[in-house]
């Protein structure tokens, strides 16, 4: 029989068109649909919703829980939220990602409030590893036991079989054992470094503290930690922040091996956007030239450095002394020739900078170098970063949204510091300390994080710190600085949204809405109508990554 062509081609496309509608009402039945929630989307265009639909990794509605029932098909698994609050995926912009997670498994010092608890808790510790086995971590603050820093000579005879080499919270000093000192190679005799400190006693005799880059003397010596305890230390990390509604993170600096081998092995429960030390910025260069900047699980293209140190160290650079040492306003870490040759070139070849500063001093520096690179180096959508950001001259604040530089901060420091930072720099100055309203209300794209593992990465305990500034010792209970106090829905916006924007991942994170991410957080209770001391008392639920539970506060 002649078939005709002409018909032929006619059933043949019918047949093409039959089956690409098939495989579109396909593709629009949901794999997952919650329902009965009280989701606020931080979508402009929809606020709040009370169900959405996710179809793999991504959003394909969010409404009414009639509207998005009928994207329910044979296989569509359907959960009732039963009225819970629903956010974006918390982003946490500054975390010491690894750190944190070796740092769960080592002993815990950050609530030790007494010099006997501190030495206790260290000498119990050595009594469960192995001798020759590195104490490290910790997380110490001395500020609890009146401001005196530890002494070697407090944990020798307890740990005379295992090197210790623990370290303050804020992550800019550390004290070291005698006999971690001798495994480095150091004595009294050994010479100071440029742009840190080796605290000695009144007799010259070295008291086992190191600050800032004289910390590399003895970290340096420290073994590497094997592969296996390295992804073991990951997976601790992931499924910590997990826990606390965390489903992305921007990881400063660290080990990419373990991140990259679960990434390949796909077992990331988290996302990570992870730097590179600033004066390797050409290595990580040609290797996205090579392979690109990551995917939707780890991203490179981020270089980081520091101007200075931090308060609690004494280290912070200052226009104008500390109050409680009038012959000192810090220093910086590394030099203003440094820095900017190192910004310059990197910002040429397209990556994004980020520079902690902490003092006001640091921040004016890192303005003023910030637009010189840009006009160097002509107009981009670069977005640079100031890390921490805490101290700001008044003059200063505007300056970030004028530039379009982010303040990356974190609003646990201001609970903490407030403790005690009034004594080291005065009524003045805390004025515009931690200043998140006057940055939000000038423009900034103000983003948040914990600085884990110099702080929880909790960001409800980070909300009601930006809320209220209620002081960890409850002696503010109108918030200290209270003036600078922001929104919940600002916090919100800060954990989310522009996470997302710091990152240059806006497009794909940070909201709930069509074609976005399904990465999303189930608190029991809404934050945007509680009382804002309430807020850390709120629980997770549930975290959800690209659709998949994560964590469920149930154990399920």
């Amino acid at each position: 029989m002649k078939v005709n062509p002409k018909l032929l081609s006619i059933l043949m496309i019918s047949v093409l068109l039959l089956v690409s509608s098939s495989c579109k009402n396909e593709r629009q039945t949901a794999d997952l649909i919650v329902t009965e929630a009280k989701i606020w989307t931080e979508n402009i265009s929809q606020p709040w919703a009370n169900a959405m639909a996710v179809s793999d990794d991504t959003i394909m509605a969010v409404g009414s829980n009639d509207e998005i029932l009928k994207l329910k098909g044979t296989n569509t698994k359907v959960i009732d939220l039963k009225g819970n609050f629903v956010v974006p995926g918390f982003i946490d912009s500054h975390v010491h990602f690894l750190t944190g997670g070796f740092n769960l498994s080592s002993v815990q010092l950050r609530d030790a409030n007494t010099k006997e608890e501190f030495i206790k808790r260290i000498s119990d510790y050595a009594k469960t590893v192995k001798p020759g086995t590195w104490i490290l971590g910790g997380d110490w603050d001395h500020k609890p036991w009146g401001g005196i820093l530890p002494d070697k000579d407090w944990i020798d005879k307890f740990t005379p079989d295992n090197p210790v080499f623990v370290t303050r919270l804020d992550g800019h000093m550390s004290l070291a054992n005698s006999l971690a000192m001798k495994l480095a190679g150091i004595n009294d005799g050994v010479k100071d470094i440029e742009g840190g400190t080796i605290v000695r006693n009144s007799a010259g005799k070295l008291t086992g503290i190191f600050k800032e880059n004289a910390i590399l003397l003895i970290e340096n010596k420290i073994p590497p930690p094997s592969e296996e305890q390295t992804d073991k230390a990951l997976i601790k990390a992931m499924d910590y922040v997990a826990s606390n509604g965390v489903t992305s993170v921007h990881h400063m600096v660290g080990n990419l091996d373990a991140i990259e081998r679960a990434r390949d092995n796909h077992s990331l429960i988290t996302r990570i956007y992870a730097m590179t030390s600033i004066e390797n910025w050409k290595s990580l260069k040609e290797q996205i030239v090579k392979n690109g900047n990551g995917d939707k699980w780890l991203r490179i293209g981020g270089v980081k450095a520091f101007v200075d140190g931090s308060l609690g160290s004494h280290t912070a650079a200052f226009l104008s002394p500390f109050s409680d040492s009038p012959a000192d306003s810090g220093f910086f870490v590394n030099t203003e020739d440094d820095l900017y040759k190192w910004t310059l070139n990197a910002d040429k070849e397209g990556l994004q900078v980020l520079i902690h500063a902490i003092g006001d001093r640091a921040n004016r520096f890192l303005l003023d170098m910030y637009d010189s690179v840009a006009k160097v180096n002509g107009p981009r959508d670069r977005r640079f970063r100031i890390e921490h950001a805490q101290h700001i001259a008044p003059d200063d604040i505007i300056r970030f949204s004028k530039s379009n530089i982010i303040p990356s901060m974190q609003p646990y420091h201001l609970i903490d510091d407030g403790r005690w930072a009034e004594k080291v720099l005065g009524s003045e100055r805390i004025k515009t300390t931690y200043p998140f309203k006057s940055l939000f209300d000038s423009g900034a794209s103000v983003t948040f994080g914990s600085d884990w593992f110099v702080a929880p990465p909790t960001p409800l305990e980070g909300i009601y710190a930006a809320v209220t500034r209620r002081t960890l010792d409850n002696k503010n209970p109108d918030g200290w600085v209270p003036e600078q106090k922001i929104t919940v829905e600002q916090a919100l916006t800060a954990y989310t949204k522009n996470g997302a924007y710091a990152s240059f991942e806006e497009n794909i994170k940070g909201t709930l809405e069509t074609g976005k991410l399904a990465d999303f957080v189930v608190i029991n209770q809404d934050l945007t109508k509680i009382d804002p001391i309430k807020i850390r008392e709120a629980k997770i639920l549930q975290t959800f990554v690209g659709g998949k539970k994560v964590y469920d506060s149930s154990g399920q």
